[in-house]
């Protein structure tokens, strides 16, 4: 009697951590982004190695980083606007169109040798500028996919998990294919995958929910949904811990390429293992959370999430050796996700649906928006003070920082996470 029950209890926790798989539109969505996020880590493998070889310059690292990720803190905002009034499917079907087209033109450039850093620059503009509505419409769409909100924390965690498996295998393969093909191959790959995704989202059922008619501009919509989110202390709480850890914390991935060649002597392989280890990481954190069932004690998590971030990053730091580097880019990859995916899972949780869009765009200005000032910063401070201490700076400004920021979300549990039992 008592086996049955612990093994009764064992398969529940599997279905615990995969209960969002019950719904079909969302199976469909997890095969079909898991392939084309493979492909986005390929290219953005092969991206940061494209430039470091024909560069040398940590500085432009930075810089593309920059150019890249700059629409995202400029046009999100209003983007938000238009996901809560467009149909987000076909929004979604849009962007990841454009982005396709762009792993295109960028393979081109690249295999016929014509390529050049104002062509990278220029065609990561505009996939800034693709991300700027995609990344809202995306976060958004998962309520349409699970029908409901009782499996949505689930669904968020499973997301995450997604995003950082196709973290780990794509760098991977990134580094064999650019070691044995060179980075053109990379690019067209990742515009093949973007068909899985394309093809899946046509193949969902959904419920339009497209935004009723109010009469009132887009201004008048964007300052309600800032107003929102600054006058309820728990998501404002959020985006600045989420928006700190982009600015301090995530630019140690721009200057993994340096740190692979200057300081560990390797190639893109090297690179490649690096980028895994960070992605096995954030896997690991996504499961952890995925097996939680709802956002209560998030503030706790976050707390411990902050310190294994910062270890991890000033173990890295300090390494001269890959066996070294490796464990400890895992903690990091953990640490940091962890405490991106509980902000996202706190505010998906506790959002009004009809400002969904909008609170998800502010997220992801803070996420991605920071980014690029973040990117630019830690490429200035690499080229003059070394890409060691860059790091060692970053870890000690991200873990004071969000112990700041996660003292405020714990004691706010009132409204939204009571301490766990």
């Amino acid at each position: 009697m008592e086996l049955s029950k612990y093994v009764a209890r064992g398969d529940t926790s599997v279905r615990l951590i995969l209960r969002a798989f019950h719904h079909r539109n969302y199976r469909l969505y997890f095969a079909g982004q898991s392939l084309s996020l493979v492909g986005t880590w390929i290219q953005h493998t092969a991206m940061s190695w494209l430039v470091y070889r024909m560069t040398g310059s940590v500085l432009l690292l930075g810089v593309v980083g920059f150019a890249g990720q700059i629409p995202s803190f400029l046009l999100t905002p209003v983007a938000g606007v238009f996901v809560d009034r467009l149909d987000r499917r076909a929004l979604l079907l849009s962007t990841q169109i454009l982005a396709m087209l762009q792993a295109f033109v960028i393979a081109a450039l690249t295999l016929t040798e014509t390529v050049q850093i104002w062509h990278i620059m220029t065609l990561s503009v505009f996939l800034g500028l693709v991300n700027a509505f995609d990344i809202p419409a995306r976060h958004s769409f998962v309520v349409d996919m699970v029908d409901g909100r009782e499996d949505l924390s689930n669904a968020i965690a499973l997301n995450s998990s997604m995003f950082h498996g196709a973290r780990l295998l794509g760098p991977a393969i990134a580094g064999f294919l650019i070691w044995t093909f060179g980075e053109g191959l990379c690019f067209l790959l990742n515009g093949a995958s973007y068909l899985a995704i394309i093809v899946s989202l046509i193949a969902m059922r959904v419920k339009s929910r497209q935004h009723k008619a109010t009469g009132r501009t887009i201004l008048k919509d964007l300052y309600e949904g800032v107003d929102y989110a600054f006058s309820y202390p728990p998501i404002r709480s959020v985006l600045f811990l989420i928006g700190l850890i982009s600015l301090v914390g995530m630019p140690y991935m721009v200057l993994m390429p340096a740190f692979a060649k200057d300081i560990l002597h390797g190639g893109p392989q090297t690179l490649g293992f690096l980028l895994a280890s960070s992605g096995v990481g954030a896997f690991a954190g996504t499961v952890f959370l995925a097996s939680r069932k709802d956002a209560n004690g998030l503030g706790k998590v976050i707390y411990f999430a902050a310190f294994l971030f910062a270890a991890g990053l000033v173990g890295f730091s300090l390494s001269r050796y890959l066996w070294i580097s490796l464990p400890c880019l895992f903690l990091a990859g953990f640490g940091i996700v962890v405490q991106v995916a509980s902000g996202n899972t706190i505010v998906q949780t506790i959002v009004e649906e009809d400002k969904r869009g909008r609170i998800m765009s502010l997220f992801n200005m803070a996420f991605m928006g920071m980014a690029p000032f973040g990117s630019l910063l830690a490429g200035a401070m690499a080229s003059r003070f070394g890409v060691p201490d860059t790091l060692m700076l970053s870890a000690i400004l991200c873990l004071a920082g969000s112990l700041i920021f996660a003292g405020r979300l714990r004691h706010q549990h009132e409204y939204v996470f009571p301490p766990e039992r």
